[in-house]
């Protein structure tokens, strides 16, 4: 997930399940404690439906902190902000809100991403020192499977190509080898690893690509299945260079059929 994300679901939760329960509440719903509902019924303290909408928002949040293992939260401040925020008169501003909600997760962020950065470094040493891995000025480090004897996309060029990701345990989290379908995309518009080896490849090659995590994604994950600071494996193939006069004003249709696993982070 990445940060303007995490920041909406942060802001918008609580408004979100409000509006959920607005849509599955009867227009005319009785009180609670008339109707003999389960909740109502199943403690003393739910006395109304007021009192059920309330600990319903409640436990929603509470259950949101729990996902996000947000541990240390004061509750106090919680239902301080809740009560500033009805009486008009709220400690930060939206801005400030958002600008310590994004420092928190990118906070968050960069602890996770430790673990998995040192072992992805332990794995691009090891790996250096197998028989023909190449390392780059930059850190990204290639095998070549095949070589083939077309041309080298440009940097401003458009290829299609075959691949299959995966992290270094193995765990493949993206192939369109395995979809049987092959996709275009931009030189310029992927992870940078893949920018530079695209341009290395000459048309018609199959190479192994062990892309730091400073060349893909950094300290932030990639969807669910790319963890923050983790080392990506790559099997790509180079199968041509996409020729096209279109106008300079067209949409990028390879930008958008491009695969989140290659896409650069937002």
């Amino acid at each position: 997930m990445n940060v303007s994300k995490t920041i909406s679901i942060l802001t918008f939760s609580v408004p979100m399940a409000l509006s959920a329960l607005a849509q599955t509440a009867p227009k005319t719903a009785a009180p609670a404690h008339k109707t003999g509902t389960a909740t109502a019924a199943s403690s003393p303290l739910l006395k109304t439906q007021q009192d059920s909408l309330s600990y319903a928002i409640g436990l929603s949040l509470a259950n949101f902190y729990k996902q996000q293992n947000l541990t240390n939260i004061n509750t106090a401040m919680v239902v301080r902000a809740v009560n500033d925020v009805k009486n008009n008169k709220p400690l930060l501003n939206e801005q400030q809100a958002q600008t310590c909600i994004m420092n928190f997760v990118q906070k968050t962020q960069a602890e996770k991403a430790v673990g998995n950065k040192k072992l992805g470094q332990e794995f691009l040493v090891a790996n250096a020192k197998k028989p023909g891995v190449v390392t780059t000025a930059s850190g990204l480090q290639y095998q070549i499977v095949k070589q083939g004897t077309g041309p080298k996309p440009a940097l401003t060029d458009q290829v299609r190509v075959h691949y299959r990701g995966a992290l270094i345990d193995g765990k493949v989290f993206d192939s369109s080898i395995d979809r049987g379908q092959p996709v275009e995309l931009s030189v310029n518009g992927v992870i940078p690893g893949w920018t530079e080896a695209l341009q290395l490849m000459p048309v018609g090659s199959t190479w192994k690509l062990f892309i730091p995590s400073e060349l893909a994604y950094g300290d932030r994950p990639a969807g669910q299945s790319i963890p923050a600071g983790s080392v990506l494996v790559f099997d790509v193939q180079v199968l041509d260079i996409i020729k096209q006069a279109a106008p300079q004003n067209a949409p990028d249709s390879a930008a958008r059929s491009m695969p989140d696993s290659t896409k650069k982070p937002q």
